[in-house]
């Protein structure tokens, strides 16, 4: 297991109540359902998740990608942006 710094923007901040966290997990995707389980209400971050796009150290990758990158490494959940 590794590290896995996840950072939040704008909806997706909202939702995990935090900018970013540290999350110690063997990947990318587990990382991202270790953080949505330990919320008092899993389901607003699971919501913004689900529609988010992701950077793993400044890479664009889709979900199913996140289970094959292993940390360390930087994780950002973009939702989607109004206007672009």
């Amino acid at each position: 297991m590794a590290s896995i710094r996840i950072r939040y923007w704008a909806a997706a901040r909202s939702a995990a109540g935090v900018a970013e966290e540290q999350v110690d997990a063997g990947n990318c995707a587990e990382a991202i359902e270790r953080a949505v389980a330990r919320r008092e209400d899993p389901s607003a971050l699971q919501r913004v998740v689900a529609a988010s796009s992701f950077l793993v150290d400044g890479v664009r990758r889709d979900r199913a990608a996140l289970e094959g990158i292993e940390g360390p490494v930087d994780l950002e959940v973009l939702p989607p942006f109004a206007g672009g």
